[in-house]
């Protein structure tokens, strides 16, 4: 095979080709299109007669078209739950697709595409395969030209009209398709599919028949369930909508997890009908060595889908519904102090490294926030916190057997009452530490306290993970003491506040997708301290460098996080501006890397995310992310002017 590179983690892009065929001037439907069933001879035959007698009970009962309702046949599975669905096994005849399979992987040549929402190696795109221009790939592939007749044929759409329960006619000519080839770390993470005209969704297996695939092979096809969403923001001022529109209306969204899953098994097919805020579903990581070959692509109508503000693509572009932030809480504080005090220090020396505490070290750090408007600084804490919390996380990761190639088959994996999953899917998959430390308080006060019982708590904090990290939050990143120091490090106004949460990103499992809906109107100070396994020496002025910081380094497994800017014209961006891959917004990308803190300021119209953390990452990606509330320029003006006036009257 021949590979080429691609990565772009700060757009996102579909394999979307058009394919339609030239009106045949002597009647038939199109020039492509066989006149007589030919065009499908490969087919099991079997199949055929499966799809003619689940649908004559239909003809049967004089419905005007087939209802869609769970069947089981000898070759054909039609599910209803999550959304209908349809699978094909042992499709065509047989030594037939494994001919196809030869001749695509003997003609491969892949690139490397990589966005927020994918890393896929995208090959064969079956708009170059067309006979009547007689080109050499199509010529050296002529099983796969079979293919491409059979599955474009008016015959074979409407075979996928009666399955999949839709009024027959309503396929049109056009079709989308592309051979793709998802690699050992490729994954496609959840989307609905809504783009444009698109009606059925299809993929057909082209995976090795032996060994037969595995689940923990991974590569699985993953269908989520949609709920309404909760607790719909409503827009406080225009300023929230000057990105994108916003609607106040409940949408539909995916659970964080799946709730069915369909191996890729070699000649097979899977297929459903694509339908906003209903069809959600993605494609599991691979995590064997073998690569999962597919044919992938659509069946269009004539007209767009009803509903289209439920698609998955338009969420990620709206403002204002369930992930907009919470309210800052403000810093408190017992006097009106903005400078760094002894009584500070000795505060901050309990946790952090002495080394960004020095004022010369300060001086050097201001200096390059003013230049860039962001730091990394490594080895943030003291070693004492530093060893503490890197042995509670590996231990974590050992105990639920996650990182390092270890396939991550189990969904809620590490999933219990303090680490609660965060979703919807199609937006961000984490899990978020809500308890324990704060339990244990509630617990203490309900009885006097014993001595006994506050050893006990402060046991449990130190043997876990989430335990420690929300303590670092609440003493350390929650205090006026770290507000005050914010302002030394970036000459910036004292934060006046704060929000944030402790998060813990699963190898094989977790991410965050950029979207409008974390947008601020706001200029914010993002504040993430980060822990993973390694030294947390990613850096040129250091030698000390270990094999996980190179992992980490080469953002290869994921886990960096990448800031991106929004379009501001964004009512008028097309579905197909919003996927063009030359279209470079990339501002920022911060890998993930041990014992650090990064500081970014962020303006208005800057999204950011955390790219899927695959499973042969050293670990999980364990942070405290804070954004701080910063006093606009315009309130620093008026509070300057407010002082000139008063020195005036004096």
């Amino acid at each position: 095979m021949t590979y080429a590179n691609e990565k772009c983690p700060q757009k996102r892009s579909f394999a979307e080709t058009s394919i339609t065929s030239e009106p045949d001037p002597k009647g038939g439907r199109t020039k492509s299109s066989a006149t007589n069933d030919s065009s499908l001879e490969i087919i099991s035959p079997s199949i055929i007669r499966d799809i003619d007698s689940s649908v004559s009970s239909v003809k049967n009962s004089n419905e005007k078209s087939p209802q869609f309702k769970s069947t089981v046949c000898s070759q054909i599975i039609r599910c209803i739950e999550p959304y209908p669905h349809c699978i094909l096994e042992n499709m065509f005849i047989d030594g037939f697709l494994e001919k196809v399979l030869l001749e695509v992987k003997n003609n491969l040549k892949v690139k490397l595409k990589e966005t927020d929402l994918f890393r896929v190696f995208q090959s064969v795109d079956m708009a170059n395969l067309d006979q009547s221009s007689d080109t050499k790939l199509s010529i050296s592939m002529p099983s796969l030209m079979k293919l491409k007749e059979t599955l474009y044929s008016s015959q074979y759409r409407s075979f996928v009209e009666k399955l999949s329960g839709v009024e027959p006619g309503t396929l049109i000519d056009k079709v989308d398709s592309a051979v793709n080839c998802h690699n050992k770390g490729c994954h496609l993470l959840c989307h609905d599919d809504v783009i444009g005209t698109r009606k059925v969704s299809f993929i057909l297996y082209l995976t090795d028949p032996e060994p037969m695939w595995k689940n923990e092979d991974g590569g699985r096809l993953e269908l989520y369930k949609n709920v309404l969403e909760k607790n719909v923001a409503k827009l406080s001022d225009e300023s929230e909508a000057s990105f994108a529109p916003s609607l106040t209306t409940p949408k539909k969204i995916p659970e964080p997890f799946p709730v069915k899953t369909v191996l890729p098994k070699f000649n097979s097919m899977a297929f459903f009908v694509v339908r906003p805020g209903v069809s959600f579903h993605s494609v599991q990581e691979v995590f064997c060595d073998r690569p999962r070959l597919s044919i992938q692509g659509w069946y269009h109508a004539k007209e767009i889908p009803i509903q289209m503000e439920n698609a998955s693509l338009n969420q990620l572009k709206f403002l204002g519904h369930e992930d907009s932030k919470e309210k800052f809480v403000p810093i408190s504080s017992d006097s009106n102090q903005e400078e760094l005090s002894n009584s500070d220090l000795h505060f901050l020396l309990k946790y952090i490294n002495p080394t960004y505490l020095n004022p010369q070290s300060i001086v050097d750090i201001q200096e390059q926030f003013e230049e860039e408007s962001c730091v990394q600084l490594r080895h943030f804490l003291n070693n004492e916190w530093a060893s503490k919390i890197q042995g509670c996380i590996i231990d974590s990761d050992t105990k639920d057997n996650l990182g390092r190639d270890k396939p991550a088959i189990n969904y809620r994996v590490g999933v219990n009452q303090y680490w609660k999953p965060v979703g919807p899917a199609h937006k961000q998959r984490f899990l978020e530490y809500i308890g324990e430390e704060g339990q244990l308080k509630n617990r203490m006060t309900k009885t006097p306290p014993k001595e006994s019982m506050i050893t006990d708590a402060d046991n449990l904090l130190s043997r876990t993970s989430g335990g420690l990290l929300l303590h670092l939050k609440r003493k350390v990143f929650e205090s006026p003491a770290f507000g005050r120091l914010l302002k030394k490090i970036t000459s910036l106004e004292i934060p006046i506040g704060f929000r944030g949460r402790v998060r813990r990103f699963r190898p094989g499992l977790d991410y965050t997708i950029a979207h409008y809906g974390i947008l601020t109107n706001k200029s914010v100070l993002d504040a993430t301290m980060c822990f993973v396994a390694g030294s947390g020496n990613q850096s040129h002025r250091m030698n000390t460098y270990d094999d996980n910081d190179a992992v980490w380094q080469s953002d290869d497994k994921g886990g960096f996080e990448c800031y991106i800017a929004a379009e501001e014209d964004f009512e008028k961006v097309e579905a197909a501006d919003e996927y063009n891959e030359e279209d470079d917004t990339k501002l920022l990308s911060v890998s993930a890397s041990n014992n650090t803190l990064s500081l970014v300021y962020r303006d208005p119209g800057t999204m950011r995310f955390i790219k899927y953390v695959g499973c042969g990452a050293p670990s999980s990606r364990w942070d405290i992310a804070m954004e701080y509330e910063l006093v606009d320029d315009d309130d620093v003006l008026e509070k300057c002017n407010s002082e000139e006036v008063k020195l005036d009257i004096r």
